[in-house]
């Protein structure tokens, strides 16, 4: 099994209640096991200004899923709970990405892991520090600490409020 890092994001309707059901969907479906979630935080949207503030988070979990078997299984719970892809880093229901999944590379079209955007995103930096402070991203050999130290993003990421990962 391989250990994979999946960010999870909402912000419209009940954004906390969103991201309650696309862990409940992870879980039932069995895509991840041993689930530990990082806190979940208020966020001001990056990428495009001018839309609701995100609640966001990072599951830690094990899978048996290839890659493109998870990006798959994702996909299909964001659309489950209504998904409309409309515009780029436009708002959402609910956001599942594929931040890293063990030390592995992959560069294809529809799917790039680690996920690009990490080093430009201190919500997700942030949620990383919680679950694994020394995780090393595989292509910039840094460890998430050292990653939030240099990070250029210094938007609002505020503490909001528990949800329940467990097993």
């Amino acid at each position: 099994m391989e250990i994979v890092y999946i960010g999870v994001g909402s912000n419209l309707g009940d954004k906390k209640s969103n991201i309650q059901k696309a862990i409940d969907s992870i879980k039932e479906k069995r895509i991840l096991r041993e689930i530990k979630a990082s806190s979940l935080y208020l966020t001001e949207p990056v990428g495009k200004k001018g839309q609701p503030d995100f609640l966001n988070l990072v599951i830690k979990g094990k899978t048996e899923l290839t890659p493109f078997e998870l990006l798959d299984s994702l996909l299909e719970i964001e659309k489950n709970l209504g998904r409309k892809r409309k515009e780029k880093w436009g708002p959402r229901e609910i956001d599942l990405d594929i931040l890293f999944y063990d030390d592995m590379v992959v560069n294809q079209e529809n799917l790039v892991i680690p996920h690009p955007e990490i080093p430009n995103r201190r919500f997700v930096l942030v949620s990383l520090m919680e679950l694994s402070p020394d995780l090393k991203h595989p292509l910039l050999n840094k460890n998430i600490k050292q990653l939030l130290k240099d990070t250029k993003d210094h938007s609002k990421v505020e503490p909001y409020g528990g949800i329940y990962a467990g097993e």
